[in-house]
This record gives structure tokens, sequence and C-alpha cells, in this order.
């Protein structure tokens, strides 16, 4: 991991606004010298302008978004998860222990539009047993995920790990047509398969301002 990261040299750091519908904005720093983590991809905006539409209460509608505990998964930025949490959800947003001070920076930037509701930052691993601070949660987010191949069954270890027989995920990701990621995204497909009912949520529910033909949201359902 590159040393600039972790010192989060200010010289690096860049800021992102994401202008919500009602005219707030989430200010998202990011950082230009690191891995895929460090800036906010184009499925994340999808996946938190998919979440200003109000369209999630189609595909769960067990409670209200303010009363869910949520965790992103890969959160990277953190974006999905702040917009969650700006929403009034509790939200805790994970990834690797070098993303955590990206993370926080983030949380904190944003405090203004969280009093409905909380964002806690942890580190997780996939693949690895959770620790005790990992209550299984309402729902699971996750943006642009399916990287690399050495990470595909400890993501899908990782999202059982979490699951509870109700929890709901919600999966982004741009289909890319170059290299093995064709075939990432079938192997990362077909095993979340052999536990979850998969559906897709067709781009008429997505934001009409943040939509594209090769970003897709699905929702995995426990069986």
């Amino acid at each position: 991991m590159i040393d600039q990261f972790t010192e989060m040299d200010p010289k690096h750091i860049f800021v992102r606004e994401f202008e919500k519908d009602d005219g707030s904005i989430l200010k998202i720093n990011q950082y230009e010298i690191g891995d895929v983590g460090c800036v906010v991809w184009d499925a994340a905006l999808v996946l938190s302008s998919f979440l200003e539409t109000g369209n999630l209460r189609k595909y769960y509608a067990d409670k209200p978004l303010s009363t869910c505990t949520v965790i992103e998964l890969g959160a990277g930025t953190g974006i999905v998860g702040l917009e969650l949490a700006s929403l009034g959800a509790n939200v805790i947003v994970t990834d690797l222990e070098e993303f955590v001070p990206l993370l926080k920076m983030n949380v904190d930037a944003n405090e203004n539009l969280l009093a409905a509701g909380s964002a806690a930052v942890r580190t997780l691993k996939w693949g690895q047993d959770l620790s005790p601070e990992f209550e299984r949660p309402d729902l699971i987010f996750m943006a642009d995920c399916i990287y690399y191949e050495e990470s595909l069954e400890p993501l899908v270890k990782t999202i059982k790990d979490l699951c509870r027989a109700d929890t709901c995920v919600f999966c982004c990701f741009e289909q890319r047509t170059t290299g093995n990621k064709p075939e990432l995204e079938r192997r990362f497909l077909e095993l979340i398969g052999e536990n979850f009912t998969i559906d897709t949520i067709p781009h008429r529910d997505h934001h009409v301002n943040f939509t594209s033909s090769d970003i897709q949201i699905l929702k995995f359902s426990p069986t």
C-alpha cells in the first residue's frame, strides 16, 4: 500500500460533491494516489442515487430505512453508507484497515447531514471470522466489489456470515467486458446463487439522472 494514502497528505486529496435531491450535498474526499477504494466509482453513484428515489421500498418493505441497521461492504470512500445514514439508517461502513482513515474523514466531513441516522467505521477483511461488533444487519449494500478473483469466495463467505434469514443484500456493479471481468461476474453470481435468490432491479427504477445500461443493481435474498 502506498505510504501517502496512509498519511492522508492534503496535497493528494480532492473533494467530489454529491448533490442530493433535497439540495443538500455530501462532500466526499477522494485520494488521487492509491488503490481502487480511493475514489467514487460510477456504480456507487448509481446506487446512492437509487436510494434518493425512494424506490428501495419497492424491494424492501419490511422496515422503514430509518429503523434499519445497515452494513456497507468494501465501502471505499463510503458514499453509499453516508447516503443511507443521511436518510436515517444506522450504518457501519467497512473496508480494509488502510481505507479506514479516508472513511473516517468522510464521516466527519458530512456530520451535519447524519443527524437522522448514524455512520460508524469498522475494519472488515472478507473471509475472516466476524468479530462480536458485527451484528447481523437488516440490509447489506455493496458497490463495485467484484474486482479480483481471489476475493470472490471470501466476499461471498462474509455476505453469508452477515445475513439473517430476512437480511436483504443490494449489490451494484458495472458490467465490464475486458480481461477476466465477465468471468468474475459470472462466477460471483454463481456463488451467490447457491444460497440466495437473485433479483434484478430494472433500470426504470434507477434515478433518472444516474442510470446506465451497463450498471446493474441486484437484490440478493437468502434462500
